[in-house]
């Protein structure tokens, strides 16, 4: 099912030898019945299917091909390498002709292109369209999500993923406009290729702010026996889930506080949340306890965030609450000097999606039943899509930060006939159904809300990732001009009044005396040396004066 076919004959003697000789169409196509013969471990419809399409010249014409079962038609027009476009061919480009057009592709050794610098530019290259990066979106939640996003024709859709050549597939199998979807390189188990994603995404997009960060991508290993080390040296679970997308938002978040409507949005769990059944009934229960692990460094040999043996599950949850907790201190840190609405949510428990293909065969199977008839907890990929979506597209969750969203579904008592009467989609709290009305304000679990724990995790994160926050110093820029004025105006009054104020202190002075005679307290000032630090003090804040009038 997989071959190479290097240095093909036509190509080497068309050429003269050479393989960056691209031969003309005509000896191609004569040339095309030896290429099939060696084809043949190829499933026929899908070589059927290639050759029928107006990019089988397109895909002979490399000397190096890669072909694939997963989609043979895909794998020809997308990862020949060295590829140039003949005129005839340069035309399928533009999606005119009836041909379809090329995803624009940005990753790994390929060519960046620098984005538009001016507004003319921007409208050429993105319309009207608001831009979208989601992580994760080959597959599963994300794949639903950004079929969504694109079928509204309001969105420019990038894809932040591992694997570009299946990123590639999924959007020609599932037709995505390709105009308007962008895919680009990033495997979230490194910093340093979050770092470059991050990088060509600012030069590709030019002066086109970001106005939607979709976290979706995540990684659910329960089964590991051993904990596996991501490239930076840290447990691949929490760094994929949690680190990574943490380092991508303090990268990106600058960049998006010039869009109009910007948001960043976090994938929770109800395995996160320790106030519901599935969160908190469940062993193990997520818990980030003193987070020992990350004020160690998180590195091999911690594997837990807690400093505690390794599991692979609780790694997940604890992965989730991380998240969910990172959307309510961004919210409070950063939502009023950036614009950006943060929220996180529980889009159900998508019971079949890929999330679970390392569970046992027997739980695959079941799981979704059980989750369908008995607790209603079942969610669909397409359902749990439209609902990630809805953060990102209904004006409502634009206006509310620091929010767990959730939606009302199918409730944990009272199944019975009725669950199967409608297949599992009978309304209440946690499951599928209710519609695009049904989404609400979840409650936050204790630990989610923990301020202390919160802070500490922000902290620790910020040392492990490398990441670079905005300072104070920087937020207090954003005043309006009209404050700064009145600011500068009023500081050398304060200041004079507040020189005043600390010239004595009563109750304090005479018990730091009584301390100071017994050796108890800090040095005794006699009247010579306060006189001495009174005009230092009257120098400082009159060079302070000055510095305030130019």
């Amino acid at each position: 099912y997989r071959f190479t076919l290097a240095s093909h004959s036509f190509a080497s003697s068309s050429s003269g030898g050479s393989l960056d000789h691209q031969p003309p169409a005509s000896t191609l196509l004569q040339s095309s019945t030896e290429a099939m013969k060696l084809t043949a471990l190829l499933p026929i419809a899908a070589l059927v299917a290639a050759l029928s399409s107006s990019s089988a010249v397109d895909a002979f014409t490399a000397p190096s091909i890669s072909l694939t079962s997963r989609s043979s038609k895909s794998m020809m027009t997308r990862t020949c390498s060295n590829m140039q476009m003949s005129a005839a061919a340069s035309s399928s480009n533009t999606g005119s002709g009836g041909t379809v057009a090329k995803s624009p592709v940005i990753g790994l050794s390929r060519p960046m292109e620098i984005g538009p610098r001016t507004p003319e530019e921007v409208r050429a290259k993105f319309g009207d369209k608001q831009l979208v990066v989601i992580t994760g979106c080959s597959s599963g939640l994300g794949r639903k999500t950004a079929a969504a996003l694109l079928a509204t024709n309001r969105y420019h859709v990038v894809g932040a993923v591992r694997d570009i050549d299946k990123m590639d597939a999924v959007a020609e199998i599932d037709n995505w406009p390709l105009d308007r979807f962008s895919t680009m390189h990033c495997e979230l188990n490194s910093f340093d290729s979050v770092g470059e994603f991050c990088e060509r995404l600012e030069k590709w997009r030019g002066i086109k702010p970001v106005d939607r960060l979709i976290c979706n991508a995540g990684v659910y290993q329960p089964s590991l026996p051993y904990a596996k080390w991501s490239a930076d040296g840290h447990e691949q679970t929490m760094q994929i889930n949690f680190l990574s997308h943490f380092l991508m938002i303090s990268l990106l978040m600058d960049g998006m506080k010039e869009a109009p409507d910007p948001r960043i949005v976090t994938v929770g769990s109800v395995t996160g949340n320790d106030n519901t059944v599935g969160g908190g009934g469940v062993y193990p229960i997520a818990d980030l306890k003193q987070l020992e692990g990350f004020k160690a460094g998180f590195s091999n040999p911690v594997s837990m965030a807690d400093g505690y043996g390794f599991d692979g599950a609780k790694s997940y949850k604890d992965s989730k609450l991380c998240l969910m907790m990172l959307a309510n201190i961004l919210h409070a840190k950063f939502h009023k000097s950036h614009g950006i609405a943060f929220s996180s949510i529980y889009p159900g428990c998508i019971a079949e999606s890929p999330l679970f293909r390392e569970k046992r065969a027997w739980f695959r199977k079941y799981f979704p039943i059980f989750m369908k008839y008995i607790t209603g907890g079942f969610v669909g990929e397409e359902e749990a899509g439209q609902r990630l979506f809805q953060v990102a597209h209904d004006p409502r969750c634009g206006e509310r930060s620091g929010i767990y969203w959730s939606w009302n579904g199918g409730p944990r008592e009272g199944r019975g006939a009725e669950a199967l009467e409608k297949d599992g989609q009978i309304s209440g709290g946690g499951g599928a159904g209710g519609g695009w009305d049904s989404i609400y304000e979840n409650e936050q679990s204790a630990k989610v809300q923990n301020i202390d724990t919160t802070v500490d995790l922000f902290t620790t994160a910020t040392s492990i990732t490398g990441a670079k926050w905005p300072k104070p110093a920087d937020m207090a820029e954003q005043a309006p001009p009209t404050l700064k004025v009145i600011g500068s105006i009023s500081k050398n009054k304060l200041q004079d009044e507040e020189a005043k104020r600390r010239s004595v202190r009563p109750g304090l002075d005479e018990s730091t005396k009584a301390k100071d005679e017994d050796g108890s307290g800090s040095p005794v000032f006699s009247e010579e040396d306060k006189t001495v630090l009174s005009d230092i003090i009257a120098e400082e804040l009159a060079s302070e004066k000055k510095e305030a009038v130019v």
